[in-house]
């Protein structure tokens, strides 16, 4: 029993709150679980059937009391929803600041790239402090990243993306598990996340790795290059496509009227699935790259096109 530890230890900002909800809603549970309970109880005992007592009373009831009953219930789980929605919404919105790493769940590994472009296989080092937010996607079935001591759980579904934030708050190993059955060897898919001080960590990143210290941005524009995306898409929108400076973020009207902001969803359909959403102004000529670019090949080039700034030249 050395070491036996009922929860897994706090290790992220979320984590405490995740904990306190977890903690009122176990309480609330015993608390009425017992009250029911005993009120059975003391039912049974003092209103059983006695030897000449068949005749029961009429009960008229009380409006106080049908309140109170249900006002109570009604407090409670409106504080339960709007905790539960406050902690939510807070785990949806990384700070602006985050450090973005992208990842990518496959059969039976995660692979995951920092932008500064060091890689790793089932291994993710961070620093302590600092907002991390996870861009994920999956090659094949849907996947789940599961950190325990963080309190973080969200799946990588295939053919979209997913996003997760943490921010870790203790130097340590930590367990990286997938919580979604993907197969036969889904319980050896485990791995772990390092959480390092700032200056370790800085030290780490900028560590020599053959052929993976350059920028996932610098990647995406070899990309972007070699399958000639630049033949169409000009700086100047003079290309059959539109211009992509300063694209990312951008309220994007369609050829149906709809409008929409271009986030990393949108860019990754229109380069597997260009058809599906055409830009006003445009007509369907581009091809698809679906079969032709991994899941990582398409994460470095929106990296690319997520670095071109509006008003620059270049293709």
């Amino acid at each position: 029993m050395i070491g036996f530890r009922l929860f897994p230890e706090q290790a992220s900002t979320i984590a405490p709150q995740v904990d306190a909800l977890l903690f009122f809603l176990i309480g609330l549970s015993l608390f009425f679980s017992l009250l029911i309970a005993g009120l059975i109880v003391v039912f049974m005992v003092r209103y059983r059937r006695r030897p000449g007592g068949d005749h029961v009373p009429d009960i008229h009831g009380s409006l106080a009391l049908e309140g109170l009953w249900t006002a109570i219930p009604f407090v409670l789980a409106m504080t339960v929803f709007f905790w539960g929605a406050s902690i939510f919404a807070t785990m949806q919105r990384p700070p602006d600041n985050a450090l973005e790493v992208h990842v990518v769940g496959k059969q039976w590994m995660w692979k995951l790239q920092h932008m500064e472009g060091r890689r790793e296989i089932n291994e993710l080092h961070v620093p302590v402090g600092r907002a991390v937010k996870l861009l994920m996607t999956s090659e094949d079935v849907i996947h789940s990243f599961y950190v325990p001591e963080f309190r973080v759980k969200q799946d990588a579904v295939p053919g979209r993306y997913s996003s997760i934030w943490f921010e870790a708050t203790k130097p340590g190993t930590y367990h990286l598990f997938c919580a979604e059955y993907c197969g036969t060897l889904h319980s050896g898919m485990i791995g772990r996340i390092v959480a390092m001080e700032p200056a370790a960590f800085e030290a780490w990143l900028g560590g020599r790795q053959a052929g993976a210290n350059v920028p996932i941005e610098v990647d995406g524009e070899g990309i972007f290059r070699a399958q000639g995306c630049g033949t169409c898409h000009r700086a100047d929108g003079s290309g059959q496509g539109p211009a992509l400076q300063g694209v990312f973020g951008k309220t994007v009207t369609l050829a149906s009227g709809q409008t929409l902001v271009a986030d990393e969803g949108y860019l990754r359909e229109s380069i597997l699935d260009p058809n599906a959403q055409i830009v006003a102004g445009y007509t369907s000529v581009m091809p698809t790259f679906q079969g032709l670019l991994s899941e990582e090949d398409v994460m470095r080039l929106i990296a690319y096109v997520k670095s071109l700034k509006a008003g620059e030249g270049g293709s």
